[in-house]
């Protein structure tokens, strides 16, 4: 986890903003089934505007860089879990 942390914090923002990913935030989880647990929410303007920023960030060479050397030692992430979700009309997120 302290090792996911660094990469997050470190490289995984600063390349999302390069690519005008906006973070909402970033969480590890402290109570729940596994606190060697990390949840993230990306804001999208729509679909469309995730698939070319995501694929932007997921070819960006720096991108790469970064979590092939994380990952020298073995892998620092065992599963991912993707979810698109739409506010509700009373969300304090929109």
């Amino acid at each position: 986890m302290a090792k996911l942390q660094a990469r997050s914090r470190n490289h995984f923002r600063p390349i999302c903003e390069k690519h005008g990913i906006h973070a909402i935030g970033l969480w590890t989880t402290l109570v729940g089934e596994s606190s060697n647990q990390m949840t993230y929410i990306l804001q999208w303007e729509s679909l469309a505007d995730l698939e070319t920023r995501w694929t932007a960030f997921l070819n960006d060479p720096a991108w790469h860089k970064v979590r092939d050397e994380g990952e020298r030692d073995g892998p620092i992430v065992a599963s991912i879990n993707n979810q698109i979700l739409a506010p509700t009309a009373f969300s304090g997120l929109k």
